[in-house]
């Protein structure tokens, strides 16, 4: 059958493949089969459950067909090579006390990583087509694709699912890219990683801000940071507003906590990846005054253009409100006020208005006041009578 070679030469051309892929950069490589995830019926339950959140794509008809097989992908499907690559441990330098700077997650620092490692793909692709005698059928993917990438990378012996979904490698940590080749030749396929070296360690449950991991290794999206600052597009529930602390793009706290990150995790990462002036502690102050053409400029081939300008400067909004929170601090609050005025986003003034009451002083009161005034969007008008309102004893 076409995709089939003698075990000699399939051994020989999975070793040439996994030479091939570390020469690309590809720290990790490993194969398994196109057999439905073991774990599929624990995202069923998962969806059920509502806690994808908004995140309605993933539980479309169309897509768990094709994570629960592989093969509904790509039906000459005969191997699946997964792989990895590491990006910089989150690690923040202390910023002087005056400025206020907001957190974006490690893993968007430098280029983004679609358009980084779908050039590599392709290559190795190539590369795997000039070996075999035949039309190579193939998909590529780095979580871009209907696949439950996290289950093959364990099958394919790359580590394990730790407590807090992350996959774990006993000697790189969580901090790497996944991406998978589905192929229509066979290879030689890796024994899986089944031991499971989480242990008793409570960490990354204990730190979680929100509380968004779950005893049986999954995560309540809902209140995941990650969710709260890029996949979810509208207001911010407000009871979750102050656990978002400086975080404006993603959330690193679980993987900062594990042990596994805090031994082996690179400090540094190829250029690719290496963090670009500003992306990994941004000025909140200045953010809040990105117009569209602006955050285009800023944000141009970078992960954090999957918030859009409306998201970043609603998480900007609510970060600058957490860290100057009770100082009525005057460059804060002019940044809140001026958004308040002007934006024409609603969202953005919404998360402003509710920063202003958390700032809090004679200046958020006065800017408060003017808005409610002029505003005529009535949720924002709502936010901003709710952030009046334990301002008005100082009156």
């Amino acid at each position: 059958m076409k995709g089939d070679i003698p075990h000699s030469s399939l051994v020989q051309l999975t070793q040439a493949v996994k030479a091939e892929a570390r020469r690309l950069g590809f720290q990790l490589a490993g194969v398994t089969s196109p057999e439905p995830p073991p774990h599929f019926h624990e995202f069923e339950e998962w969806l059920s459950a509502g806690r994808h959140g908004a995140m309605a794509y993933l539980a479309s008809e169309r897509s768990l067909l094709r994570r629960a097989d592989p093969r509904k992908i790509l039906p000459e499907c005969r191997s699946i090579l997964v792989l990895g690559v590491s990006y910089p441990a989150s690690v923040f330098p202390a910023e002087p006390r005056e400025t206020f700077r907001g957190k974006v997650a490690a893993y968007a620092w430098g280029r983004d990583y679609h358009e980084a490692l779908t050039v590599r793909l392709e290559a190795l692709a190539a590369f795997i087509q000039a070996q075999v005698d035949f039309p190579l059928p193939y998909r590529c993917y780095t979580d871009t694709g209907p696949l439950l990438e996290r289950d093959l990378a364990q099958r394919a012996g790359l580590g394990w699912i730790g407590k807090n979904t992350c996959l774990i490698h006993p000697r790189l940590g969580s901090y790497f890219f996944l991406a998978e080749i589905l192929l229509g030749v066979s290879l030689e396929l890796d024994a899986p990683f089944t031991v499971d070296r989480c242990g008793r360690c409570p960490r990354c449950i204990e730190a979680c801000p929100t509380g968004c991991i779950l005893p049986d290794r999954t995560l309540d999206a809902r209140r995941c940071l990650s969710y709260l600052t890029i996949e979810l597009k509208g207001a911010i529930p407000s009871e979750l507003r102050p656990r978002l602390g400086e975080w404006v793009f993603g959330c690193d706290i679980c993987q900062q906590v594990c042990p596994w990150n805090q031994r082996f995790a690179p400090s540094h990462a190829e250029p690719a990846f290496e963090a670009i002036a500003d992306r990994r502690q941004p000025d909140l102050v200045a953010a809040l005054a990105l117009d569209g053409a602006a955050f285009k400029r800023s944000f141009k081939g970078s992960p954090v253009e999957r918030a859009r300008r409306r998201g970043y400067l609603r998480n900007a909004a609510v970060a600058l409100g957490n860290l100057a929170s009770g100082s009525g601090e005057p460059s804060a609050v002019q940044a809140l006020a001026n958004a308040l005025k002007n934006d024409p986003e609603p969202l953005v003034r919404r998360h402003a208005a509710w920063a202003l009451g958390r700032v809090g002083g004679w200046l958020a009161l006065e800017a408060l006041r003017q808005a409610l005034a002029v505003e005529t969007d009535a949720e924002t008008r709502s936010e901003i009578l709710e952030a009046l309102h334990p301002l008005e004893g100082i009156a």
